[in-house]
């Protein structure tokens, strides 16, 4: 069986261990999907995986072969109604269970290493009261109405460009630090790599630290300068030029003077606002940290930090920061979701339908990412290498997940060998900086 035969049979298997036990995932336990219908509970998971962005009916069109005895979209929403987040949910950790012990990976930032980015973006939809609760609802922006909103928080595989893990929040109820350290918690761990967790400013602190310390892994945090009033301001480093030196903290929640610092240890004190959950605020206990403090100059003469346990020896300050560079791939990969795999068009008001789609966007990328590496490109002397287009993949990738084909009636490989771009590296664009406050889609302003 063929590299993308495998991927499909992956999906399928992983949709079919969902349907065995639909009773977990379900809002009423042997009631829901316990009839015969024509929307059966494979076809409500195959759909919303292979969904795009046009209307729900053009969708249901495409999907169904054009079919005139096709359901209706009242009996996709009643079918859909039934089904809690979490069958979305399950598929994208089993799939991508079975598909990381296959152990294919092309290519390594760090040889030894997986490592891992970590970052949020938020999405919007248009909705009303009665669906949501304040939580949701974003009064200021660009629509005089209002929208409701979803903070996504993810870590990302930099390896093999797919998304590893995921956890789905209201705008107002928005906690990165808190999401960040469930994900770690709970992600798998390699038996023959460790994982190095990147991350901006925003996921540097102790507690993060301390919660991927604990997992015996590796962190790679961005800080503010030492100039600045951050989390390395306060130590006794170089105020100018670069360094690379390491210091150790001891990490205290009372002021009791029976606790004793090691000399040659600072001490900071995690106040009861902060979160720290290995100490308890207000016990005598002590938790020690030691991480390297790494400050390098930029082309435009600026200075960055970084804060890391690599081991110095095996990553020099250089290599660090080609490593935190390509936490770029994060970014990329939140434009592709929201605008090639359609995550700025969802098909329902409701929350819990939302956060279905948003999963089933999330299968669709890392398929579509697996498909990609599947295949081979010959090499020849051009003036460019070249790669998957990934818009003309996620395409293709839609035909070839639905369950209604079960045989491998198109030549997946060949297609996708067919649709390559030049690879143009050191090329740039200036970030966008309406991203942040673009209006959700109406339901109305669909392409047909």
């Amino acid at each position: 069986m063929s590299l993308h035969q495998t991927i499909q049979s992956l999906f399928h298997s992983a949709v079919r261990s969902v349907i065995s036990h639909i009773s977990d995932f379900v809002l009423r336990p042997g009631k829901d999907f316990t009839r015969n219908r024509k929307f059966t509970a494979a076809q409500i998971i195959s759909f919303l995986i292979t969904m795009g962005a046009s209307s729900t009916r053009v969708e249901m069109l495409d999907f169904f072969g054009m079919d005139a005895l096709m359901p209706t979209s009242s009996a996709f929403r009643q079918q859909r109604a039934k089904l809690r987040p979490e069958a979305l949910s399950e598929i994208f950790h089993t799939f991508n269970t079975a598909y990381f012990s296959l152990g294919t990976v092309k290519k390594t930032i760090a040889s030894g290493y997986r490592c891992i980015a970590a970052d949020g973006s938020t999405t919007s939809f248009f909705s009303s009261d009665k669906f949501h609760t304040e939580d949701y609802f974003v009064s200021e922006g660009p629509s005089a109405k209002g929208f409701y909103s979803l903070h996504i928080n993810a870590l990302y595989d930099l390896d093999r460009n797919m998304y590893v893990a995921s956890l789905l929040q209201p705008v107002h109820k928005k906690d990165e630090f808190l999401a960040f350290c469930t994900m770690v918690d709970t992600c798998p761990v390699l038996s023959d790599r460790k994982d190095i967790y990147i991350g901006d400013r925003g996921y540097c602190s102790y507690n993060n630290m301390a919660h991927i310390i604990e997992k015996e892994q590796y962190f790679l945090f961005r800080t503010k300068d030492v100039l600045s009033k951050g989390l390395v301001g306060n130590f006794k480093l170089p105020k100018e030029g670069m360094f690379d030196e390491t210091v150790t903290v001891t990490l205290v929640r009372s002021h009791s003077r029976k606790i004793r610092i090691p000399d040659g240890n600072y001490r900071r004190f995690v106040d009861r606002a902060a979160s720290f959950d290995f100490l308890e605020y207000g016990s005598d206990g002590t938790y020690p940290l030691s991480f390297r403090v790494v400050r390098f100059q930029l082309p435009d003469g600026s200075f960055e930090c970084l804060v890391t346990n690599l081991p110095e020896d095996e990553f020099p300050p250089a290599r660090l920061r080609d490593i935190y560079n390509a936490r770029w791939g994060i970014e990329s990969s939140f434009r592709k979701l929201k605008y090639t795999i359609g995550m700025s068009n969802f098909h329902s008001c409701k929350p819990e339908h939302v956060e279905q789609e948003i999963w089933a966007k999330l299968i669709a990328y890392n398929i579509t990412e697996a498909m990609i590496q599947s295949v081979i490109l010959e090499t020849h002397d051009t003036k460019h290498a070249y790669k998957v287009n990934f818009s003309m993949a996620v395409h293709i990738c839609r035909v070839f997940l639905r369950l209604a084909a079960e045989e491998d009636v198109i030549d997946t490989v060949a297609l996708l060998r067919k649709e390559l771009l030049p690879i143009r590296p050191g090329r740039a664009y200036p970030r966008l900086k309406t991203a942040h406050f673009r209006r959700p889609k109406y339901f109305v302003y669909r392409a047909a």
